[in-house]
């Protein structure tokens, strides 16, 4: 599970920020990636201060300058961990043409994965 994190920021008359993220951010969060992009002028910005307590910062820009910024970071939280995301799961050959949620696809309940057991929970309701 990956996390974004992204803004602009003007930078100061040295050319430097300092981004502050949220106060979870390195609670939540582990290896880190960078992306910097100068809007409307070129620069050699760079990252002077990688990411602690919750904060980096920028270099190498002209007085003034906007950059945008963008952070990932993995998720590293007990859930996240307990909870792995599988990028493509095989179907059983019996699953094949139902769906998890049929009704995002403009389908009845009838052609969900497990149709036979939503049935057998309702007659148990009712």
């Amino acid at each position: 599970m990956k996390n974004v994190y992204d803004g602009v920021i003007r930078l100061d008359a040295n050319g430097e920020a300092m981004v502050m993220l949220p106060s979870y951010f390195e609670s939540l969060n582990e290896n880190f990636r960078y992306q910097l992009t100068c809007i409307g002028d070129y620069a050699p910005i760079y990252i002077s201060r990688k990411i602690e307590n919750n904060r980096f910062a920028i270099a190498g820009g002209k007085p003034f300058m906007e950059i945008s910024w963008q952070v990932t970071g993995i998720r590293k939280d007990a859930f996240s961990k307990s909870r792995p995301s599988e990028v493509e799961v095989v179907k059983d050959v019996d699953e094949k043409g139902r769906y998890m949620n049929p009704e995002l696809f403009g389908y009845g309940i009838d052609q969900a994965i497990d149709y036979e057991n939503h049935n057998e929970t309702e007659d148990r309701i009712d």
